[in-house]
């Protein structure tokens, strides 16, 4: 079978899978099953159930259930109410504060749990009634939310930035580095902007009406404490080169059972819930690094892969607009896929592509990340978009797409600025690292 018609009659094929709705997992894996049996019959099954296997063996798997443990049981405590309650009471009495404090809150939230869902949803549940008792506009409220809990992909420690490690081979280290730095001035601009927002128009954000006395804001800061160690200790034992991701991921769960029993809040009920949810997601996570796997191993044996480049790179145009062009579509993925599903897919195609060019890889892999932040709250079909509809059943979708829309062309401007000035990454990455 030619590269071209198994190009078109793999990825036509799981189009439509998806659009039928099946499990991408099962839609990735049932091509490969497929296509396999169609060009070798069923002695080319082996071949592709060794790469499986061998994705399997890779250590780096491990840090994968370690981390969603870390975050469900942190989220599932009471510590992340504490955590709420110490932004809220530390926003002040200042226009749009309380949604300041709120957007800290989902962030610091999302990259506990490297969920967007847990984190939005959590994040409104909690702060949506809050705001809204103080006549925050809805509209403002959902946007902020829906913008600030997309970056749990993107803010370490994120199991799809320990994917990408996986699929390209650079340093998960690195990539969290490139990660953070990444995330933390896209956190800067939301608040930037949630701040001047707040200020131009006092009547969608007003000034809470009370004022809370320094002793108890500084008593709600222990409760803040705990989750940030846990992530601070973890990270910079990365960092530092002290422990590899799954060690540093092993001693953070741990040390969340030893921050959250300390609270007296381990029983069996809990146990049951977080293993639950663990299991659950982290199934979900491996069932697509499976179905990815041996899509791409079929895929690659054909020689897609190689064609694909080669006709990436035979492009008459300049090498700028290659990288922009690779970019957006990660961007339309977004929207469309799975974060995990889309780096597994389309990663192995870019990546050498990017370095045959002479672009900084991490670089390229971190803006490729923001990209698939972005899909998250970008309409039609952006995964936060929806969970903001949960949040808010009575509100129209187009006006949901109005309240996010802001926060679009925010997070896009931050990564038009990554792609114009790479040392913003790459010497924010070399700081930390020498840090």
């Amino acid at each position: 079978m030619s590269p071209e018609l198994l190009t078109i009659g793999m990825f036509g094929l799981l189009l439509v899978l998806i659009m039928l709705g099946v499990s991408l997992s099962f839609a990735l894996g049932g091509v490969a099953v497929i296509f396999t049996l169609i060009m070798h019959g069923p002695n080319g099954l082996f071949p592709m159930i060794s790469a499986v296997f061998g994705t399997m063996w890779s250590i780096l798997l491990a840090a994968i259930p370690l981390f969603v443990f870390m975050g469900v049981a942190l989220a599932r405590s009471q510590i992340s109410a504490d955590l709420y309650r110490a932004f809220y009471v530390w926003s002040g009495r200042v226009n749009g504060g309380l949604l300041l404090g709120t957007t800290g809150f989902a962030s610091i939230l999302s990259a506990m749990t490297g969920s967007c869902a847990a984190s939005t949803i959590t994040t409104g549940k909690v702060g949506l009634p809050a705001m809204e008792s103080h006549g925050y506009d809805r509209s403002f409220v959902l946007g902020t939310i829906g913008a600030a809990g997309t970056l749990g992909i993107l803010i370490p420690p994120s199991i799809t930035l320990i994917v990408i490690g996986m699929t390209t081979g650079l340093s998960v280290g690195r990539l969290f580095m490139g990660g953070l730095v990444a995330g933390l001035i896209v956190l800067a601009a939301i608040l930037a902007y949630v701040f001047i927002r707040a200020r131009l128009n006092p009547e969608s954000a007003p000034a809470a009406g009370f004022s809370v006395p320094i002793k108890d804001k500084i008593k709600a800061l222990r409760s803040v404490i705990a989750p940030l160690l846990i992530i601070v200790v973890v990270l910079s034992s990365i960092f530092m080169g002290l422990a590899t991701p799954t060690e540093a991921a092993a001693v953070g769960a741990f040390a969340v059972i030893i921050a959250v029993g300390l609270r007296r809040e381990v029983n069996w009920r809990f146990i049951r819930e977080v293993s639950y949810d663990t299991a659950s997601t982290t199934g979900m996570v491996i069932w697509i690094v499976f179905g990815a796997t041996a899509f791409v191993s079929v895929y690659s044996a054909a020689g897609g892969i190689m064609f694909m480049q080669g006709l990436l790179l035979g492009l008459d145009i300049n090498p700028w607009a290659l990288v922009i062009i690779m970019q957006l579509i990660a961007l339309v993925l977004g929207m469309f896929l799975d974060p995990i599903g889309i780096i597994l897919l389309v990663l192995p195609i870019f990546f050498p592509v990017v370095q045959m060019l002479g672009f900084d890889p991490l670089w390229f892999a971190v803006i490729f990340q923001l990209n698939l932040c972005i899909g998250y709250i970008t309409p039609p079909f952006g995964y936060n978009i929806f969970y903001l509809k949960s949040l808010s059943p009575n509100t129209p979708i187009l006006d949901l797409y109005k309240a996010v829309f802001p926060y679009v062309l925010l997070m896009l401007a931050c990564g038009v600025v990554f792609l114009l000035f790479p040392s913003i990454l790459v010497d924010g990455i070399e700081l930390l690292y020498r840090g």
